[in-house]
């Protein structure tokens, strides 16, 4: 990881603004298309769930400023970043998971099922630290419902600059499989500009085999 030089910094001027607010995060709901992505999983026997996670992962780590956090009043901007994931237990609770980014799709794919496993049998939330590690993007998915709004807990915190990531249900429109998903953001940090290199590269992920 690395320091950000605050003071020759083109978002200083940004991030010190937005950075006075009281929730200081912005985000926006849309959708992906996802048929190919979910053609090829069954197709190869992937499951869908981890194919589109691990691809998001990719478009995630090509976006430099979802790379950048908050830690001691300082701006770090991290070499990699890896998944904070939610995952759903037949007790109708939920875990937190962790998964180290790698851009190879077996690797990956293998310890997030031993995460997976990790949480349906434990109880809790299983924070494991979630609140202290800054090298992650959280992802959650609501595989019930499609959505077009959404809204996350907060605790207002102005260094809170971890972002989130949430996917729905996907829906069937004009022949077409679309994921509806939201991604906030530190507005200091990230600007809609960054956000749409994320969903340009992840929709580019999604498109490839």
């Amino acid at each position: 990881m690395k320091k950000i030089d605050l003071t020759n910094w083109k978002r200083k001027e940004h991030f010190d603004f937005f950075s006075k607010m009281a929730s200081p995060v912005f985000g926006i709901v849309t959708e992906v298309d996802c048929d190919e992505c979910y053609k090829n999983s069954k197709e190869n026997g992937k499951s869908f769930f981890a194919n589109y996670l691990h691809k998001s992962m990719i478009a995630v780590n090509s976006v430099d400023e979802l790379k950048y956090r908050i830690i001691d009043n300082e701006i770090i901007e991290f070499e990699k970043i890896h998944a904070g994931i939610t995952i759903g237990r037949e007790d109708e609770t939920f875990g937190f998971g962790f998964v180290n980014f790698s851009s190879d799709f077996e690797t990956f794919n293998t310890e997030l099922n031993n995460e997976i496993l990790e949480v349906k049998n434990c109880s809790g939330l299983r924070l494991n630290n979630d609140d202290i590690k800054k090298d992650l993007i959280r992802h959650s998915t609501i595989p019930w419902n499609s959505f077009s709004g959404l809204l996350h807990p907060t605790n207002f915190d102005q260094k809170e600059s971890v972002p989130k990531i949430t996917f729905g249900r996907f829906i069937i429109r004009e022949g077409k499989r679309m994921l509806p998903i939201s991604i906030e953001a530190h507005h200091g940090l990230v600007d809609g500009f960054h956000i749409a290199k994320y969903l340009n590269e992840f929709q580019n992920q999604l498109n490839t085999k």
